[in-house]
């Protein structure tokens, strides 16, 4: 028997899955949205008007998940502006118009990860202990459910258990790991797997980096020793640069943006653990950082490889408003 389809040619089983996936994600940001509700559970107790004290709750909430200070300034200066040209006429409108300005926000932000080149270069860099190793095992993953072949390489020598963690993702997903021992030269360990990639015609090549502080000068031009290595293999790589990032640090996601783009030209980013904080608000603020705008590819909403998600800004949006239980 066939399956049921609706006219928009969509199966029971398309549908029953996405909202499986807007359901964990929703779930995940649940500590975020709980934060949200005072200021934006206002807005939907009814029809009611538009008042002063509906607007400091809203503002309130905003700058309780991290929005940030002047995203949150402008978004609630347009509203205010919307209210005074009788625009919006009650809560609900309100409500309304707040969504749809939290999506035109993220919207420059949404971006998806591109394969363009054999084998492609990702390098993953960040602090420790944000989830750059388990990152990469999720996406070598998925990757591989793509079609793709895929190539680990360890080139965080320095952490003791970083090396064996990342094999034990290649073993889980029959991939393929480079890596030397412990205290190696990161360096020659990517020289090594990128030579190994080619010869191999792997296509996804996803490299570990030791974790690092943005504000440790040796640590960083190590990074970018890295970097300059694979640039004498192939002047384009690496061709991905993605740096991940805690969603519960909140506001000093801004300064390791910043840094780590100084050093290695990021290309994306990848949020992590937004299940265990609330302040998601933090991607405002990051699409609002002057002078650089590097994409999210995707967000990480819990434990399982179906909990990390392509950002999409409507589908984070209203994951993060919608109300009710979950």
């Amino acid at each position: 028997m066939s399956e049921d389809t609706s006219e928009s040619g969509v199966t029971d089983k398309d549908g029953a899955e996405k909202a499986g996936l807007w359901g964990r994600m929703r779930k995940g940001l649940a500590k975020t949205r709980a934060q949200l509700a005072v200021g934006v559970g206002n807005l939907l107790l009814g029809e009611r008007e538009i008042n002063d004290d509906v607007l400091e709750e809203l503002e309130t909430a905003l700058l309780l998940t991290d929005v940030g200070i002047e995203t949150t300034e402008a978004i609630m200066k347009d509203l205010a502006g919307q209210v005074a040209r009788q625009e919006l006429n009650d809560t609900r409108a309100l409500y309304a118009s707040l969504k749809n300005l939290l999506v035109q926000r993220l919207e420059p932000l949404q971006r998806r990860l591109e394969i363009s080149h054999q084998p492609h270069v990702v390098f993953f860099v960040g602090v420790n202990g944000v989830g750059k190793t388990t990152t990469i095992g999720k996406l070598a993953k998925r990757f591989q459910a793509e079609g793709r072949s895929v190539m680990l390489a360890a080139g965080d020598t320095f952490r003791a258990a970083a090396v064996e963690q990342l094999k034990a993702w290649g073993d889980r997903n029959d991939v393929p790991v480079i890596a030397q021992g412990q205290g190696s030269d990161s360096a020659s360990v990517v020289y090594d797997a990128y030579e190994s990639a080619r010869a191999r015609d792997v296509d996804v090549l996803l490299v570990d980096t030791a974790g690092r502080l943005q504000a440790k000068t040796q640590l960083m031009d190590e990074l970018k020793k890295v970097h300059r290595v694979v640039k004498r293999l192939d002047s384009d790589a690496p061709h991905s640069v993605i740096l991940v990032l805690d969603g519960g640090v909140g506001q000093n996601a801004l300064s390791q943006v910043e840094l780590f783009d100084e050093a290695v030209d990021l290309t994306g980013l990848v949020i992590t653990k937004l299940d265990g904080s609330a302040k998601a608000g933090v991607l405002f603020a990051i699409a609002a950082m002057p002078d650089i705008t590097v994409p999210v590819h995707y967000i990480g909403v819990g434990e399982s490889i179906d909990d990390l998600r392509d950002f999409e800004a409507d589908v984070f949006v209203d994951a993060l408003l919608k109300p009710g239980d979950d």
